[in-house]
């Protein structure tokens, strides 16, 4: 659903005057200012108050906010929990019982303004596909428009993001002519990078140039794009009979980038068949040693695995059983069930230390896995195509086999949102 006219919607608790609206100026006052009762668009309080708005009314018909995300909003009043995703004047209506949807969509309807826009199928450059097998999401149309952008319509098709053998360095090469088009393109990337993990790492690698980038830099940034052009049909699948178990893998590549000795660590959690939440991050420290680089990354992953059992339980669906981590350092494993502090371990940041926490307390599971099962690889470093499409299919990205659900591969405009 959408709100129409939402950030009109929402009634000032401070005083805001403004101007006299150019054309409609009093003849008889012409000095005279407005007093604004309501919010306007451009009026910096305006997302605020409208926020407040349909938070205040969501709490009158029964949801409460999720203390893990404010974007969420869950109802209990029946068997099967309704659930609302806002996302500034849109609204996701999830749930199990089709009367008590029409009942929130009737109480909505009748206090604000709404478009109904009837099943999930597009929502902010995101497609969401119902199949018999499950649901399907990409951002197939999303690419379309970035490759129409940038002119790469006619690109030859690359089976890689970002070549393994090629060094990056900060001042290789010469600076590019026009800066914001590298920054466009990157900040355009790192959006797609929403619904396609296997981008995580080549993203967040050139996203640390946009600073001063160089002509090799925007090279390597164009070559994503024909691989996602190559890749267009990748979708994540989440499947309708699959276990629902909660689930991770995480890495770290110990001071892998030449001209930067911190390391990137990255993690990809699973619900069932497909990956629900992934990073590729540069740690904020230099570690000493691969098994610090690794130990902070596993703490960095245990914090978002805790994070993603309290927002399932609000879904309805509690997580009992330990989450299994996988890693494939077994001196990181030994350090996070090891509680004696040591001089090899005293300068480790504390909070690095929630790990150790967890682990004894039961709700995490520090497994070993062999490094080529490491599904978490493809966020800390260039892979070959064999095991980029290896570790990509062991996230649930595969390629989608409904061509005729997926509409026209006619490259269109970027429509906004």
């Amino acid at each position: 659903m959408d709100v129409k006219n939402a950030f009109l919607q929402g009634e000032l608790e401070e005083e805001v005057y403004m101007i006299q609206t150019p054309g409609f100026e009093s003849r008889i006052h012409p000095n005279v200012v407005c007093c604004l009762k309501k919010t306007l668009y451009g009026l910096k309080q305006a997302p605020r108050v409208w926020h407040s708005k349909i938070t205040q009314y969501l709490h009158q018909i029964g949801f409460r906010m999720s203390k893990s995300d404010t974007s969420l909003y869950i109802r209990h009043e029946s068997d099967s929990p309704i659930v609302i995703i806002l996302y500034v004047d849109d609204l996701v209506i999830g749930g199990k019982d089709f009367a008590e949807i029409n009942k929130v969509k009737s109480l909505l309807s009748g206090r604000f303004e709404m478009k109904h826009l009837h099943e999930l199928h597009y929502f902010l450059g995101i497609e969401a596909i119902r199949t018999p097998v499950g649901i399907l999401i990409s951002q197939r149309h999303y690419v379309l428009n970035l490759l129409y952008k940038f002119g790469l319509t006619e690109c030859k098709p690359v089976s890689t993001p970002l070549d393994r053998n090629l060094k990056i360095d900060v001042d290789s090469g010469t600076a590019v002519c026009d800066p914001t088009k590298y920054r466009q393109l990157i900040g355009s990337l790192i959006y797609l990078t929403i619904t396609r993990p296997d981008l995580s790492y080549s993203v967040g690698l050139l996203s640390q140039l946009m600073l001063n980038p160089r002509n090799l830099h925007l090279d390597c940034a164009k070559r994503i794009l024909p691989y996602g052009s190559a890749t267009m049909d990748y979708d994540i699948v989440y499947q309708s009979n699959a276990i629902t178990r909660l689930e991770g893998y995480r890495d770290a590549d110990w001071a892998g980038y030449t001209t930067d000795p911190r390391s990137t660590s990255g993690f990809v959690f699973s619900l069932g068949s497909g990956a629900i939440s992934w990073s590729s991050k540069k740690q904020p420290t230099v570690a000493l040693s691969s098994t610090e680089a690794e130990y902070r990354g596993a703490a960095v992953a245990a914090c978002e695995a805790v994070w993603l059992k309290r927002i399932l339980k609000d879904l309805g669906v509690p997580i009992t059983d330990p989450i299994r981590i996988f890693c494939d350092n077994m001196s990181s494993i030994y350090l996070a069930h090891n509680p004696v502090f040591h001089a090899r371990t005293k300068h480790i940041e504390v909070h690095y230390h929630f790990i150790r926490e967890r682990v004894q307390a039961g709700e995490i599971n520090l497994q070993h896995v062999s490094t080529n099962l490491q599904v978490a690889d493809i966020f800390t470093k260039a892979l070959g195509i064999d095991k980029l499409g290896q570790f990509a299919s062991g996230l649930g990205l595969t390629p989608s086999t409904l061509p005729s659900l997926r509409g026209s591969t006619t490259c269109v405009k970027n429509r906004g949102g």
